[in-house]
């Protein structure tokens, strides 16, 4: 019986077509990072839910990361240099500071790569795209759903959170402007507190101490809403104040439940972070250039008296 001596060759050959088959389909798999501006809140958990469903669906390697709170731009700077030298193909951003995060995001560019703006703008021309809530429209919203539900007039209080992130300011900016237009109320109190629910509650809670003539009070992100949420139960006023807060997670979606919360006004996280990945794989394939300069995720009012509705679950709950 003869041996085929070319048998144990070709099959060497297939298994390391094979093998060297697999590691170039590794090698080829695209490297995006998001950098957040923080990892402890629902929200950007509800945004790495969506940027991990649309990882897996384009077959990219994706690396999260984000600063313990969100004043440190410095850290996030950090992680963007550190990012590009590590060889991330696209940035999925979303800036702390408008102005301090622009070098970064500018060098990042420049280096060749890819960058996608989430949630809150950054000042580089750099970005391809920006995927997230009109800011100033929800500012509007906020101040809306005050004006319908509260008779007569308006006396205003705000607390909003660190100066220099873009959408913090557009959101307070639009609901000044509109209770303005409104004829009918008037901002008695603003505050800057930190992105911290404790130290949001203290603020807030001093606010409403110093000034009792407020009836309307409107913060404008998570842990504000967490923080103002709580003082207005503290301070046994979940009569006297009608209260708008921002985004949802079992503290605020509770207060809205049993009074110390009148309506939330909420964000979309899980799409945000789903289609910032997405865009990152179009910039990535050639197809930027299909890609809108600007897009609006949805935002939504919930009212006690739409919570249970198949709407607001769906807003409230975004994890799928």
């Amino acid at each position: 019986m003869r041996r085929n001596r070319w048998l144990p060759l070709a099959l060497a050959a297939l298994l390391c077509l094979g093998g060297c088959s697999g590691r170039e389909t590794a090698a080829q798999r695209h490297r995006v990072t998001l950098v957040a501006k923080s990892t402890q809140t629902e929200f950007w958990l509800s945004v790495f839910a969506g940027a991990e469903a649309a990882a897996a669906e384009y077959n990219l390697e994706l690396t999260i990361a984000g600063p313990e709170t969100e004043e440190d731009y410095e850290s996030q700077n950090r992680m963007i240099a550190g990012a590009v030298e590590a060889g991330t193909e696209a940035l999925v951003f979303s800036a702390i500071d408008f102005e301090e995060n622009a070098p970064a995001v500018e060098a990042a560019g420049q280096a060749g790569v890819k960058v996608v703006s989430i949630d809150s703008g950054v000042g580089s021309d750099q970005v391809g795209t920006y995927i997230g809530t009109d800011n100033y429209a929800a500012g509007r919203m906020a101040a809306q759903a005050a004006l319908e539900q509260v008779e007569g007039a308006l006396r205003v209080g705000l607390v909003n959170y660190d100066e220099g992130t873009a959408n913090g300011q557009q959101r307070e900016q639009g609901a000044v402007d509109a209770l303005a237009e409104s004829g009918r109320a008037e901002v008695c109190a603003a505050v800057t507190t930190l992105v911290d629910a404790d130290r949001a509650q203290a603020d807030a809670a001093a606010l409403l101490r110093e000034h009792p003539e407020v009836n309307v009070l409107i913060t404008f992100n998570e842990p504000t809403s967490v923080g103002g949420a709580r003082a207005v139960e503290a301070l046994g006023l979940e009569e006297e104040v009608f209260f708008v807060g921002f985004d949802s997670n079992v503290v605020t979606v509770d207060a809205l439940q049993v009074g110390s919360v009148d309506a939330l006004i909420v964000q979309n996280p899980y799409a945000m972070g789903y289609l910032g990945v997405e865009s990152a794989y179009q910039l990535l394939s050639g197809r930027g250039g299909e890609l809108p300069p600007v897009v609006d995720t949805s935002t939504q009012i919930v009212y006690r008296s739409n919570l249970f509705t198949l709407d607001s679950q769906k807003a409230l709950f975004a994890f799928e």
